[in-house]
């Protein structure tokens, strides 16, 4: 397992700097002048020189190699720099936004925890729910709890979050006045009642993201309980005497984790994808709403460097499912 895992790092080097590449291009191929949103009252003149200050007059492969630089290099600096106190970074050569004229990194640092307070709970609850009904359903395939949980993930896969989120807020927000609508990104959590408050804020966009989640893992781990509930080592199993309990949580389980692990693994950045939208619903300040905010405003940088980090997180978690099949089945081995 541990050459597996050294060799899969090792392979991910080429895998990241490919995918770096393919983002780099398509925007910088993509229609738009960042310049555009310039005054018409602004000199031709003025305007070059903004143009050479953003470095868009230099060839396209130095941009790429500078940009490069920067985010493997000197971003990871300055972060060593931020928790040990240290002053390696050269400051004048990070990813700079062409829209806040700030280091592109320090802005989502600064919008990461909002992300992850609400997403994050969110997919926390989502597999905390989905994978009791999955396996119930599995149990008691047919039943009144099984045709339940089959509308509701029916639901939850057809409605999308751009309506089941102004739904909670007319519902929940509006009628019956429990929970804000707008979600305070500047409240700060110090005594019981602003816990309390933090809590209520986060409960619709957590409802709508975690309905997404319940949805789809719930299906998965229904569909694996019920293949190899009918297999024969189950069959072997309860031959022996053991309890119901025990075949179904120690053997039928694991196995049947194998398939989901690859779902909640790939599903773990692929949520902050679906967050963009929730976040512009109900405001919360985080990556999600940085990215929509930078496609408006033609900030590449700013875009580039969203999109590269949503891709090393799908390389990374990629490498975490495959690892976790190793230790959930015995009979898989990578060396």
């Amino acid at each position: 397992m541990l050459t597996f895992t050294i060799r899969r790092l090792i392979l991910s080097v080429p895998t990241l700097l490919f995918i770096s590449l393919v983002i780099f291009l398509l925007l910088e191929l993509a229609p738009g002048d960042p310049m555009a949103q310039v005054p018409l009252t602004v000199p031709p003149e003025v305007k070059e020189k903004m143009r050479e200050a953003l470095g868009l007059g230099q060839p396209m492969h130095i941009r790429f190699w500078k940009w490069l630089v920067q985010f493997f290099w000197i971003e990871p600096q300055v972060m060593i720099d931020h928790f040990f106190g240290t002053t390696y970074a050269v400051g004048d050569l990070r990813v700079i936004s062409w829209q806040t004229r700030s280091p592109v990194m320090d802005t989502v640092v600064q919008r990461i925890p909002q992300t992850l307070w609400v997403v994050g709970t969110a997919y926390i609850v989502g597999i905390l729910i989905a994978l009791p009904i999955g396996i119930y359903s599995a149990y008691r395939q047919y039943s009144v709890f099984d045709q339940c949980g089959t509308f509701v993930t029916m639901i939850g896969f057809s409605i999308p979050p751009f309506f089941t989120g102004p739904l909670l807020i007319v519902i929940f927000s509006v009628q019956l006045g429990w929970f804000p609508f707008i979600y305070d990104t500047t409240h700060v959590v110090n005594d019981w009642d602003s816990f309390v408050y933090q809590l209520r804020q986060m409960i619709l966009p957590v409802m709508v993201l975690a309905l997404q989640t319940t949805a789809q893992i719930s299906r998965y781990m229904r569909a694996s309980m019920l293949d190899n509930l009918n297999q024969d080592y189950v069959r072997t199993a309860r031959a022996k005497g053991l309890s119901e309990s025990v075949v179904v949580m120690a053997h039928v389980l694991r196995n049947s984790m194998i398939p989901v692990v690859t779902v909640i693994a790939l599903g773990m950045p692929a949520i902050f994808g679906g967050a963009i939208i929730t976040e512009q619903i109900f405001s919360v300040n985080g990556i999600g709403s940085q990215l929509i905010t930078a496609l408006f405003a033609n900030d590449l940088p700013t875009v580039q460097t969203l999109t590269f980090i949503f891709a090393m997180l799908i390389v990374f978690f990629n490498l975490i499912a495959d690892i976790l099949y190793g230790l959930l089945d015995p009979r898989i081995r990578y060396d």
